[in-house]
């Protein structure tokens, strides 16, 4: 019989206590104490330490990492007052309660209320032991002494707050509170915490989701207690009482799932914090959805968003719907190598800018020609003969860009890309021209990785999702011909119906409709937007323009209500028209047919790629062949125009990378790139 257990279990008690109180302390010193150390699954947060998801720790319960300090004042008040208020009084044993248990098992022959403190319930979780045999009890109370020896209240407290059940696979009432009412128990109501108190005593016939009754019985005995036990007041009673019950069990927040799962096979910590901004990421998580789910079936979009003047990615969508089997939703389309179209003309450009070989007002060939064996074509199969640099780039036109390309070189294009930090797969040991219309594999968070150093003045950034990751650096290009980049991106005409904003972006469509893209900033925050289907298959008539561009203006009014206003133009920026331009800059010839020539100019010193200590004076530069006069230019900026002198100084060189360039009467021109110590 139960009563006759508890005084048997008394009686222990009682002897042991008499034999000494030495012998006591040392029974109780040598008590085996579990492991206190609780493994906790685990969780990956927002910015603001708020969830984005977590996992389960290896036996499939859901525990997550909980304490006093974590939860509700009003819970832990109801904890105490209802399981064990002598709680911060005892010892780890309430001779108070044991007697009065004994009394009433002894008078009505029946156990009629418990001696269990809530250090006891503790002792009993570690252990994973049960409740009903009196030699059970007995090892708990001793376990309970010794915790109470060794831990703080509040210590024991926190062990209780993170192992205690309540009902299926959950355990700790962080876990119960996602679960059962979709929210961190830092803030819960009166009946949400009386709920909390109630299940732990019986978990699976309480549980909310399967006996909804039997847990608002049980809650409400629990708020009509704490009423009487002056707890909480009567009219917070009444009101608690009228609160709709829990009825179901809610899924665990899942998410930015892709990086979160990308975090925890780094080996991150079971606690990371992200640089994600929570409630962006959840409303552009919604966005994805809306996009595809009037489209086809199989096709996804992926959405990074980062702050370019930090590195800080706020949030990171790798497909529209995780477990969607359909759109294989499995796969992060951030991180997947995809051809980047025509994004990475920008680049292109911004390299012929620094080298002094054409300005946004150049005028530029887009007729039909072939470098080689490789003949591209335009887009539209059009041509458009004469043309401005800048009309080039937003019209997107292949055959301009392939010539700059030619003139400065896919290793040097290439070159440029790693230095962005970007992980780029070419085909083959050389990369070709090709490379220039996005024939070479790049992933979605590495193309706005490049965009967020063009809209930082030419100067790249490592992007980062965990606060703690180590930030790089390197100059792409100067100021001036990342700014020309900007300025030539924010005319670009946004998409139909979108909200007029001063935003810097391009469109990229991958040969074959396979990939969309579109890639945008203004003054603080970069944008990358793909769509299109992880299995590779064309997506027939979709264009980056059509399908990506109205995406990532949509992102941008989630993101702010206005956009942060593009930089200014540096002091160095050539502000005038084609026909202002030093003469060799108004048209831009490519390098086959300058090399062609064999009466073309050449520096004859300094060669390309030395190490120069230049003079107090500064640096000299000579050259041979040519038409005089020279048009001399120091990292694009001219030096000096019609100047008959094959001689030129350029001072004031300061220490570090200088490419100078010498165009002659007839538009030849050479270059040579150094390094000034």
């Amino acid at each position: 019989m139960r009563w006759h257990r508890a005084i048997i279990g008394t009686a222990v008690l009682l002897v042991l206590t008499a034999a000494g109180r030495d012998q006591f302390d040392d029974w109780v010193d040598a008590t085996v104490i579990p492991p206190l150390v609780i493994e906790t699954g685990t969780e990956v947060l927002d910015r603001d330490g708020d969830l984005l998801r977590a996992y389960q720790v290896d036996n499939g319960r859901w525990r997550l990492h909980a304490d006093v300090a974590s939860v509700d004042g009003g819970y832990l008040a109801m904890l105490v007052a209802y399981e064990d208020k002598r709680f911060y009084r005892h010892k780890g044993v309430d001779l108070i309660a044991l007697g009065r248990a004994v009394g009433q098992a002894v008078r009505y022959q029946r156990m009629v209320s418990g001696a269990s403190t809530l250090t006891m319930q503790t002792a009993r979780l570690l252990e994973e032991s049960g409740t009903g045999r009196w030699e059970g009890k007995l090892r708990q109370a001793r376990l309970a002494l010794a915790l109470e020896r060794r831990l703080s209240k509040q210590e024991i407290l926190n062990l209780y707050l993170q192992r205690a059940p309540f009902g299926g696979n959950l355990e700790g009432v962080r876990a119960a509170s996602l679960a059962y009412f979709g929210k961190e128990p830092r803030r819960l109501t009166p009946a949400q915490s009386a709920l909390l108190v109630a299940l732990p005593q019986s978990p699976e016939s309480r549980r909310p989701d399967r006996r909804p009754e039997a847990a608002h019985a049980a809650r409400d005995r629990v708020l009509e207690r704490m009423r009487n036990a002056g707890v909480i007041d009567s009219e917070t009673a009444e009101t608690a009482l009228t609160e709709a019950p829990t009825r179901t069990r809610r899924p665990f927040p899942l998410q930015a799932p892709h990086l979160a799962d990308r975090l925890i096979a780094d080996g991150a910590a079971t606690r990371v914090e992200t640089t994600l901004d929570g409630p962006l990421q959840r409303s552009l998580e919604r966005l994805a959805k809306q996009t595809v789910r009037p489209l086809d079936p199989h096709l996804s979009v992926a959405i990074v968003v980062a702050d370019h003047q930090t590195g800080e990615v706020l949030a990171s969508i790798g497909s529209p719907d995780f477990r969607n089997e359909t759109r294989e939703g499995f796969v992060d389309m951030t991180r997947a190598l995809r051809s980047p179209g025509s994004t990475l003309k920008p680049l292109i450009y911004g390299l012929g800018f620094e080298r002094g070989m054409i300005h946004p007002e150049t005028i530029i060939n887009d007729r039909a020609q072939s470098f080689g064996n490789y003949a591209p074509q335009n887009f539209d199969g059009e041509f458009r003969g004469q043309i401005r640099v800048r009309e080039a780039l937003q019209l997107s036109l292949n055959l301009p860009v392939i010539g700059v390309l030619d003139a400065i070189g896919p290793s040097n294009f290439s070159a440029a890309l790693r230095k962005s930090g970007a992980a780029v797969e070419t085909p083959g040991d050389q990369p070709g021209l090709a490379v220039g219309l996005g024939g070479l594999g790049i992933n979605l968070y590495d193309v706005v990785q490049l965009y967020a150093g063009l809209a930082r003045g030419g100067q790249s950034l490592d992007l980062i999702e965990v606060a703690a990751d180590p930030q790089s650096s390197a100059r792409l290009m100067s100021k001036r011909a990342a700014w020309y980049v900007t300025d030539i991106l924010s005319g670009i005409a946004p998409p139909v119906n979108a909200r007029g904003q001063e935003i810097a972006y391009k469109t990229g469509t991958s040969y074959g409709h396979r990939d969309t893209l579109a890639i945008g900033y203004d003054g603080k925050h970069v944008v990358g937007v793909w769509m299109g289907r992880p299995d590779g298959t064309p997506v027939p008539g979709a264009f980056g323009a059509e399908l990506a561009a109205p995406v990532l203006f949509q992102v941008f009014e989630r993101l702010k209500s206005q956009p942060d206003p593009l930089p200014a133009a540096p002091p160095d920026a050539l502000l005038i028209s084609n026909a202002e331009l030093p003469k060799p800059l108004r048209m831009f010839k490519g390098t086959g047919e300058v090399l062609a020539d064999p009466n073309r100019p050449q520096i004859a010193f300094p060669p390309d790629g030395a190490r120069i200590a230049a003079g107090g004076g500064g640096l000299y530069v000579q050259i041979r062949n040519g038409a005089p006069p020279f048009s001399w230019l120091a990292n694009g900026k001219p030096v000096a125009v019609k100047s008959w002198d094959r001689q030129m100084e350029i001072a004031e060189t300061g220490r570090g990378y200088l490419t100078v360039t010498v165009v002659d009467a007839k538009g030849r021109s050479t270059k040579t790139d150094v390094f000034v110590d």
